[in-house]
């Protein structure tokens, strides 16, 4: 169980700094005038990174000492 918890949590990290990016990748070309894709990038990083959040403390309270 804890070994699937930090996979799934490494890979929600992973996924945050993908989208992290790409995000910063398209605010660098300046073709994004509206903020569209812009906002939608960072809307999928602050869910990421919640995702990996609720990982950790999911990890943390599995292995508290009873």
């Amino acid at each position: 169980m804890n070994a699937m918890l930090i996979i799934f949590m490494v890979v929600a990290a992973l996924a945050t700094l993908g989208v992290l990016a790409r995000g910063i990748i398209i605010m660098a070309r300046g073709k994004d005038i509206s903020g569209k894709q812009s906002n939608k990038m960072m809307s999928y990083r602050v869910a990421f990174q919640a995702l990996a959040i609720i990982f950790i403390v999911i990890l943390f309270l599995v292995n508290r000492p009873a």
